[in-house]
């Protein structure tokens, strides 16, 4: 209670009475000039968001100026405000504490913006942009209106014991602040590594990607042990949690640190990137991403299917661009015993070379395969070097052209054939 009377003193002594009439005229000036502000903030935002798509230096100072534009409208309307009142010798003690507030405020939104964006624009902070820039300004606020220390005074206040530590609001505070700080530039750091890496010419798909996850890992573990140290926590009791969640990963979480370990073996025995072009079950299409616990593998059909990592250690996949990107396809074909086979092969690689996505080397080939019970089975092979576009859709512009040089030629596609026959029963002799 000590403090908080502190602290309501110390605002009368800044702004005055809270029942004469200045203060609520202030009050109320204040609270219009952050009205139009927000009205120009949102005018700013609507005019802006056409050009939002642009790049360069003018999006950057169009986005600069819409997040400047509160604080800085705000502050202008006060100053003038400030003014009116000095001139009419009017007490100003509320506009004279709001300007400085409202030009860190300016300040603060500027240099975190400015970070985010200089900072390879970090996922992280762009989602706790507002949460830290607010946070800082707290912090400014409550020290240019001289009331930090007795804030800190009365969160500390705020405690209870906890065996032999003492746990206040304050430390709580402190503790979550820091943590959010040494997170941020955990994961800011380790978005700069993984865009160091993708520049680089001389490592692999694969290894790029192992590296930055380890990274990111490292960093996080990292982050999360300063933070517990930093709390005064010891970290030799962390040797009892690691068996707890060694039984733990052993009875609920098996699964998922097997699809984690699995991860790190997918990419350090490289047989999966980014980019290959597999087969899993039911599944073909190609690697988009290797995630911690799956991967994401992009179907012909646009959907994008999450396979955990697991599944590609324990069963078979078939890697279509393992360590060459050539696929040799199939098309069989039957003609009748009537017709020439050696102008049916030709008719059969023709249609094959007029189809663009088949390789011009090697070549594509027809052989005959054998003599089938309804025709000649012929065999068309040829090759590819994109199987991500698909394989149907090459055998079908092939077995068109194959149809059409057949109907031309005159050579035709036996249908099954089938013998039967029928006998009569032997009439049964008159018994007489």
């Amino acid at each position: 209670m000590e403090q908080l009377d502190s602290i309501v003193l110390r605002l009368q002594q800044d702004f005055g009475d809270f029942d004469q009439p200045i203060f609520w005229v202030q009050l109320v000036l204040l609270v219009a000039a952050a009205s139009v502000a927000w009205m120009v903030h949102r005018w700013l935002g609507g005019r802006f968001v056409g050009a939002a798509a642009g790049q360069g230096m003018r999006r950057l100072t169009r986005r600069t100026l819409q997040r400047l534009a509160f604080p800085l409208v705000t502050l202008s309307i006060a100053w003038v405000c400030k003014a009116i009142l000095q001139a009419l010798d009017l007490p100003t003690a509320m506009l004279r504490l709001a300007i400085p507030l409202l030009a860190s405020l300016a300040v603060i939104r500027a240099l975190v913006y400015m970070l985010r964006k200089g900072f390879a624009s970090s996922p992280a902070l762009k989602a706790w942009e507002h949460v830290v820039s607010t946070t800082v300004w707290t912090i400014v606020a409550l020290h240019l209106l001289g009331l930090l220390a007795p804030v800190q005074q009365g969160l500390d206040g705020l405690a209870f014991q906890m065996g032999s530590a003492r746990v206040s609001a304050l430390a709580v505070i402190k503790l979550l602040m820091f943590l959010a700080l040494l997170f941020t530039v955990a994961l800011w750091l380790a978005r700069v590594i993984e865009q160091r890496l993708q520049r680089s010419r001389h490592m692999s798909p694969t290894m790029q990607v192992g590296i930055a996850k380890f990274a990111k890992f490292f960093l996080l573990t990292l982050a999360a042990l300063l933070t517990l140290d930093s709390a005064g926590i010891d970290l030799t009791t962390m040797a009892v949690f690691g068996g707890a969640l060694g039984v733990g990963l052993g009875f609920g979480l098996q699964r998922i640190a097997s699809n984690f370990i699995s991860g790190f073996i997918l990419l350090f025995d490289r047989s999966l990137k980014p980019g290959d072009v597999i087969t899993v079950g039911n599944t073909f299409g190609w690697i988009e991403e290797l995630r911690a616990r799956y991967l994401v593998v992009r179907t012909r059909d646009g959907v994008e299917t999450l396979i955990p990592n697991e599944t590609f250690v324990t069963t078979e996949v078939i890697n279509w661009s393992f360590s060459d990107r050539k696929v040799r396809l199939h098309a069989p074909v039957q003609i009748s015993y009537g017709d020439d086979p050696e102008q049916a092969i030709a008719i059969m690689e023709a249609a094959a070379r007029n189809c663009s996505r088949v390789l011009p080397e090697p070549p594509p080939v027809a052989r005959l395969m054998g003599f089938g019970d309804n025709g000649i089975e012929l065999d068309l092979r040829m090759w590819i070097n994109d199987p991500e576009n698909g394989v149907a859709n090459v055998k079908t512009d092939v077995n068109l052209g194959i149809w059409r040089g057949f109907k031309e030629a005159g050579i035709t596609i036996p249908f099954p054939q089938r013998d039967v026959h029928l006998f009569e029963n032997d009439p049964q002799p008159e018994q007489g």
